[in-house]
C-alpha cells in the first residue's frame, strides 16, 4: 500500500508538471502572436523524395481541402529548428544523410499517433499539422511522467520526500523547459532514462535495461546510461571475489553486466547499421560518402563532424564566447554539485565507492551487493522506512542522501556529460543536454533548505530557470538562436 504522503506528493508533482507545460505552451503562443518570426520558412513542406520518384502518388494534403487553414498554419509555423527534422522524418522517412543525426524513437511515435489516434484531424488541419500536433502531445504528456519518475527516484536516493518534491518542482520549471514542450527528443530521453534508473534502483534490472535501451533509441547519449550497469557490475564483482570468495559468481556477474550493457548499445548500433544499409550499400565507391569507406564506418560521428563541426576543442573560438556565456549557468551548477559531493564525502568519491562504509552500501544494496533473493523486498522495505522517518530525521537524511554512496554513479555520469558538453559539443546545447540529470536538482534542492549564503543561491537558481523559460520561449519559438 502506498504511503499517503508519497501519494499526495506524486499528485502534487503531476499537477505542477501539467501547469508548467501549460505555462510554456502559453508563452509560445503569446510570443508568436506578438512577434514576427526571424525565419518564416517553417511552414514550407517540399514533396517527399519518394513521392517525387513516383509522381502518380498523390500527397495526403492534396487529396482534400483543409477545413481550418489558420489553425493548420499556426501549428506548422511553430515547427522550428530541429523540430523540422523530426516531423520530416515522421512524414517522409530518412531522406538525406544529415537527417540520420536524429534518432528514430520520436519520429516513430509521432507517425504512429498521427495515423492511429489523430488521423480524423487530417481533413481538418492537414497531415503535417497533425504530425506537429502529435509531437506536442507526446512530449508534453511524456514530460509529466518524466517528472513523476524523477520524484520516485529522488525518494529512493535522497531518502526524504520533501527534498524529492523540491527537486521535482525544479525539474518542472527547468531552464530547458522550452525543449520539453517542443518537438524535440529531450522529453522521451528523460522519460526513459529516469524511468529506467528508477527501476534499476528498485531492483528490476530487466525492466531497467528495456527502458534505458529505449533512451538510446531516442538520443545517442542514451548509450552513457550503460555506465550505471558498469558501476553496478564492478561493485557486485568486487563483492563476489573479495567478500564472498566466489570467483564463478563474479564471472556470472561480469557476463550479466556485459549483456545488459550490450542491450543498451543495441539501438545505437542498429541505427548506424540501418544508415549504412541505406546510404552505402548498392552504390559504387565513387558515389558513396567518405565515412562508408572507413574501417569502422560511423555515420553519427561523421554527420556531427561534417555538418555541424562537432569535435574536441573545435568550439573554442573567440566568436563563440556568447555561447559559452549562455551555457555557463548550467555548467556552473553541474560543477558545484560535483565539487560539493566530493567535499562532503571524499572517501566515497575518490575510491569510486569501494571504501564506503558497509552500512551505506547496504542502503543501496541494488548497486553494491549480491543479496539477490531479498533484493526487491529489501528495496521496497527501505523506501517505506525512509518515507516513515519523522521530519527531524528526514531533514538530516536529506544531506546524507545527496552525499551518500547511492548518488555516486549519478555524480560520475553528470561529470562525464558536463565535460563532453564543454570540450566537444556546441557548448550552448549544454542547457538541454544536462537538463535531465538528477544531481542538478538534488543539489539545488539541498541548498534551497541550507542556512545562510547557500539558501540565497537557491533563489538565484529559481531566477535563472525563470529567465531561461521566458528567454527560451521568446527566442526559440520565433526561430531565433537559443540553445
Amino acid at each position: 500500500m502506498m504511503n499517503p504522503t508519497k501519494s499526495h506528493h506524486e499528485s502534487t508533482v503531476i499537477k505542477y508538471a501539467i501547469r508548467s507545460r501549460l505555462l510554456v505552451l502559453s508563452l509560445i503562443i503569446l510570443w508568436r502572436t506578438l512577434l514576427t518570426p526571424y525565419d518564416t520558412s517553417a511552414p514550407l513542406n517540399p514533396t517527399c523524395l519518394s513521392q517525387q520518384q513516383h509522381p502518380n502518388v498523390v500527397a495526403d494534403d492534396d487529396q482534400h481541402v483543409i477545413l481550418v487553414p489558420r489553425l493548420a498554419s499556426a501549428i506548422e509555423s511553430s515547427i522550428v529548428w530541429d523540430s523540422v527534422y523530426f516531423v520530416r522524418i515522421a512524414q517522409c522517412g530518412y531522406e538525406y544523410e544529415q537527417s540520420y543525426a536524429f534518432f528514430p524513437l520520436l519520429p516513430i511515435c509521432i507517425s504512429w499517433l498521427s495515423r492511429k489516434v489523430l488521423a480524423p484531424l487530417i481533413p481538418v488541419i492537414g497531415h503535417r499539422a497533425v504530425l506537429g500536433l502529435s509531437g506536442y502531445v507526446i512530449n508534453n504528456v511524456g514530460f509529466v511522467f518524466a517528472a513523476l519518475y524523477l520524484y520516485r527516484l529522488s525518494v529512493i536516493i535522497l531518502k526524504d520526500q520533501e527534498a524529492a518534491l523540491r527537486a521535482s518542482f525544479l525539474f518542472c520549471f527547468n531552464p530547458a523547459s522550452i525543449f520539453y514542450s517542443s518537438i524535440y527528443s529531450e522529453t522521451l530521453f528523460a522519460l526513459f532514462s529516469l524511468g529506467g534508473l528508477y527501476h534499476l534502483m528498485s531492483g528490476k534490472n530487466t525492466i531497467a535495461v528495456l527502458w534505458l535501451a529505449l533512451s538510446g533509441f531516442s538520443r545517442s547519449n542514451g548509450m552513457l546510461n550503460a555506465g550505471y550497469f558498469c558501476f553496478q557490475t564492478m561493485h557486485q564483482a568486487y563483492d563476489a571475489v573479495f567478500l564472498r570468495k566466489r570467483a564463478f559468481l563474479a564471472m556470472q556477474v561480469l557476463v550479466g553486466g556485459a549483456l545488459r550493457c550490450i542491450c543498451i548499445f543495441v539501438p545505437f548500433v542498429a541505427f548506424q547499421s540501418y544508415g549504412y544499409h541505406n546510404i552505402c550499400l548498392g552504390h559504387s565507391p565513387n558515389e558513396t560518402s567518405p565515412w562508408c569507406k572507413a574501417r569502422v564506418p560511423m555515420l553519427y560521428n561523421y554527420i556531427q563532424n561534417h555538418y555541424w563541426g562537432v569535435g574536441f576543442l573545435k568550439y573554442f573560438q573567440v566568436k563563440q564566447l556568447p555561447n559559452f556565456l549562455l551555457a555557463s549557468p548550467i555548467l556552473s551548477l553541474a560543477l558545484c554539485s560535483i565539487v560539493h559531493y566530493a567535499k562532503s564525502n571524499p572517501k566515497n568519491f575518490y575510491s569510486l565507492g569501494f571504501l564506503a562504509p558497509t552500512e551505506d552500501k547496504n542502503s543501496a544494496d541494488v548497486l553494491f551487493t549480491l543479496s539477490r533473493g531479498n533484493r526487491n523486498f529489501k528495496a521496497k522495505k527501505q523506501v517505506v522506512k525512509d518515507l516513515a522517518l519523522p521530519p527531524e530525521e528526514s531533514k538530516l537524511s536529506a544531506t546524507q542522501g545527496y552525499s551518500s554512496v547511492a548518488a555516486l554513479p549519478y555524480i560520475f555520469h553528470l561529470g562525464f556529460m558536463a565535460a563532453t558538453a564543454f570540450f566537444v559539443m556546441h557548448v550552448q546545447v549544454a542547457t538541454r543536454f544536462l537538463s535531465f540529470s538528477p544531481p542538478l536538482y538534488w543539489f539545488a534542492s539541498y541548498i534551497m533548505k541550507s542556512p545562510g549564503t547557500y539558501k540565497r543561491w537557491g533563489y538565484v537558481i529559481w531566477a535563472y530557470s525563470a529567465a531561461y523559460i521566458l528567454l527560451g520561449s521568446l527566442l526559440f519559438s520565433n526561430f531565433y538562436p537559443f540553445t
